[in-house]
Parts: structure tokens; C-alpha cells; sequence
């Protein structure tokens, strides 16, 4: 290493476009240092392995970083209190996870005193602008490199042309059909046969979830308890957020629950058809909205329900490290004072619904809500109620609607012609 040479941080996840980056690089005048994060992905219980092909391949530094905990303690835990469903479909999956990432490229890049990160994203995707803006709010200083959009190579083979002219080996498996990113949270699946919207998703589309038809004819209770509107147990067993996930993505996968199919528009302006497997995140969100509706008032049920859609496209758009989510995240959670309690669901063959809720915060009265016995709900008051509840209506309709009326009979009086039949007297001019 020389001392004219930058120091750049490269998102290193060991496939062949992050591999073909460390020589890229390197011809341009960089020592590379890469980053391997651990999310839960296949593979990454041996992260330190693909750091270590990174040193092979030419890194000065390779880190392997577990972010399993922090990424499901942190990012998934809000996403929870948000109940973030990005166009009302998709819990997040990717755009989750990207802060976490970026969070230890800086961290690192500062430790390395690199001037530069780098990463492999698209030029059409969403990574692209979550990696910049994300590692930018951190370090604006920073510069963020994003080769793929700029360089030479047009095909896989090309890539490993490339690198084998440089003596570099690349071990390439069975290459999947599908572009895939994967974390703890779920699966994001897109590409090959599926860029046809008419196309049905082929079985081996999906990993996590087993075909609906093939669960299991009998049905599967399960019972999720929180606290402060934070997942804590399954089935009665106290487990870590990690654990939760892990546990209800094979519950709630081996009875063909947490399939996504669906027409979303990305932040670059395309709409793009993805499929996701997300049976923990699925789960998890219906199960805690079921208990917020037990334990929370109906205004702030209302109000809180248009922030969650606004915290879902700011997450999605990369702006994850910005006042406005730390303003919406403040307000989750104050929201999630009294949200304890514990959630019954049944799954079968695809479905997954809530059947009980109790908790001690519950709003639900049954001496309000019965018409049986032990009724204290005071009737006499109902009409006192819509007197006043609905004076601007009444007023509004003595004040303005006069016309209207006039018009309706004259309607009427037509209507009662064509039939042959007689007026009634105030439709009669």
C-alpha cells in the first residue's frame, strides 16, 4: 500500500459484482477495505469466511460484522410500532436493514480514515439512493461510490472474464433465476419470469413458506405476547427479538403463511413487480395492530394510522436517519405506553387469523358493549348525543339545501307520470 492511495469501504456480501469491485477499485487507485454484515441471510452464520475471501481477493481489511440482534432490536422493532406496511402490502424488507448496513460503513470508513464507500446497487433500484443518503446523513463529507452504474462489464460472464484475466478465481454456484436480498425479516424476490406481471410465481420462487395445499390439515395455534407494544413471547416462552422472528418464520412458514405478490413503485419513479416472503413480519404486524385496537382510543388509532403510511414511504426512500422519522418514531412511542397484552392466532394453509386478545389495558368494557345482561351503558343519553353531534348537518341542510329538495320532487313527480300513478300532494306544484 502506498501512501498516495484512498481508502474505500465496500458493502462486500461475497456474490460476483461485489467481488469484481475489490480489483475494480483497485485500478482506480483505491485500497479496499470491505464490510460483511450478517442479517440472518442463508450463509451468514459464516460470515467471517466471506471477510476472509475478501482478504484473499485483495482487501487490505475485511470486517465481519453480526448485525442480527441490532438489525431485529432496533430497525424491526420499529418497524413494529410503526406497523410499516410500505403501499399497505409490504412490511419492509431491504429498506430496513440499509441504516444498519450504513450505520458501520461509516463507523468503519471513520476508524480506516477511508475518504469513500462504495456499494453494489443498480442504477434502476432503490439500494442505490438508501446507500447514499443513509451513509450521507451520517458523514455528509463522505463520498458514496456506486461503480455498477458506470461500468464496462453488460453481462455475469463478462464480470468473470474480468477476473480471471487477473488471476482471480470466482466460484460461482447455480446461478438463481431470480435477483434475491434476504435478511431475518424475509426474502425480496424479483427478476426472470416474474418481470411478467401475468406470470405466476413458480414454486421454487419460494423458500420460506411452503405451498399452502402441502401445511399441515390440522390448524396451528399460536399465541404472541408484548410489551409496550414489543413482541416478548411465543406461546408463553420469553424470547429475544431475534428469536421471536427466527421462531415465527418457521411457525408460520411451515403452514404457507407470508407470501407477497405485488405491483410496487420504486423511489426511482418505475413501478416494479416483486413477490416477498415475510411470514414473521406478516404475523407480527397483524397480531400487534389487533392488540392496539384493544388497548388504544380511536382518535389516536385514526391519526396514528396516517403516520404509519408516512413512516413507511420515509424508510423506504432512504430517509431513515432524517427529523421527520425521529419525529414519527417519538409518537410510536408514546402510542405504545399501554399496548401489552398477549394476541391467540390460528394458522391453516395459507391463513393466519387473530382469535383472542386480553390484555390488562384493555378498552374493551363488557358491561358497555353487552345487550344481554350486565348492560351499563346509559341509553338515555343517546339522543342528547345526536342533537348536538349532528346540529351542523341540521343546520346546514334547513340553510342550503332547500333547492336541492325542490329538485328531488321535481324527480319524483316525473317518475310517478311514467308510472301512471298518482302524485303524492307535496310533490304537486
Amino acid at each position: 500500500m502506498t501512501d498516495s492511495k484512498k481508502k474505500v469501504v465496500l458493502a462486500y456480501s461475497g456474490g460476483v459484482d461485489t467481488t469484481v469491485l475489490i480489483p475494480w477499485l483497485q485500478e482506480r487507485g483505491y485500497d479496499v477495505i470491505c464490510v460483511c454484515a450478517s442479517l440472518g441471510q442463508p450463509g451468514s452464520s459464516d460470515i467471517q469466511a466471506i471477510a476472509d475471501k475478501a482478504t484473499k481477493l485483495g482487501a487490505i481489511a475485511s470486517y465481519a460484522v453480526d448485525m442480527r440482534d441490532e438489525f431485529c432490536d432496533t430497525a424491526v422493532a420499529d418497524a413494529i410500532a410503526a406497523n410499516a406496511m410500505y403501499q399497505n402490502t409490504y412490511p419492509l424488507l431491504s429498506a430496513l436493514s440499509r441504516p444498519v448496513i450504513c450505520k458501520h460503513l461509516v463507523r468503519i470508513a471513520h476508524k480506516e480514515g477511508a475518504a469513500a464507500i462504495a456499494h453494489g446497487c443498480t442504477g434502476k433500484g432503490n439500494d442505490q439512493v438508501r446507500f447514499t443518503l443513509e451513509c450521507q446523513a451520517l458523514d455528509p463529507n463522505i463520498e458514496i461510490l456506486g461503480p455498477v452504474r458506470e461500468w464496462e462489464f453488460t453481462t455475469r460472464q463478462s464480470e468473470i472474464d474480468y477476473c480471471l484475466e487477473r488471476g482471480i478465481q470466482i466460484e460461482v454456484n447455480k446461478e438463481s433465476p431470480y435477483s434475491l436480498d434476504e435478511n431475518v425479516w424475509g426474502r425480496a424476490i424479483e427478476c426472470g419470469v416474474l418481470e411478467d406481471p401475468w406470470n405466476k410465481p413458480p414454486r421454487d420462487a419460494w423458500v420460506m413458506t411452503c405451498e399452502p395445499t402441502e401445511a399441515p390439515d390440522e390448524i396451528t395455534q399460536l399465541e404472541i405476547g408484548f410489551s409496550h407494544g414489543k413482541p416478548v413471547t411465543v406461546n408463553g416462552k420469553k424470547l429475544s427479538m431475534l428469536q421471536i422472528v427466527e421462531t415465527l418464520n418457521e411457525i408460520c412458514g411451515s403452514n404457507g403463511f407470508g407470501r407477497i405478490d405485488t405491483i410496487e413503485d420504486r423511489v426511482v419513479g418505475l413501478k416494479s413487480r416483486e413477490c416477498y416472503e415475510q411470514p414473521a413480519a406478516l404475523a407480527l404486524i397483524k397480531a400487534h395492530k389487533a392488540l392496539e385496537n384493544l388497548c388504544l382510543p380511536a382518535d389516536l388509532l385514526a391519526q396514528k394510522l396516517d403516520l404509519e403510511h408516512a413512516w413507511a414511504r420515509a424508510v423506504y426512500s432512504g430517509l431513515w436517519y432524517t427529523p421527520l422519522k425521529s419525529a414519527l418514531d417519538a409518537f410510536f412511542a408514546s402510542s405504545q405506553k399501554t399496548v401489552t397484552g398477549v394476541v391467540r392466532m390460528e394458522l391453516y394453509k395459507g391463513s393466519c387469523v387473530v382469535t383472542g386478545l386480553k390484555s390488562n389495558h384493555s378498552m374493551y368494557d363488557f358491561g358497555l358493549a353487552t345487550y344481554d345482561e350486565g348492560d351499563t351503558y346509559d341509553r338515555s343519553s343517546a339522543e342528547g348525543f345526536m342533537d348536538l353531534f349532528g346540529l351542523p348537518n341540521k343546520v346546514w341542510a334547513q340553510k342550503s339545501v332547500g333547492g336541492d329538495i325542490a329538485e328531488l320532487d321535481d324527480e319524483l313527480a316525473e317518475v310517478h307520470a311514467e308510472a301512471d300513478v298518482e302524485t303524492p300532494a307535496h310533490c304537486s306544484k
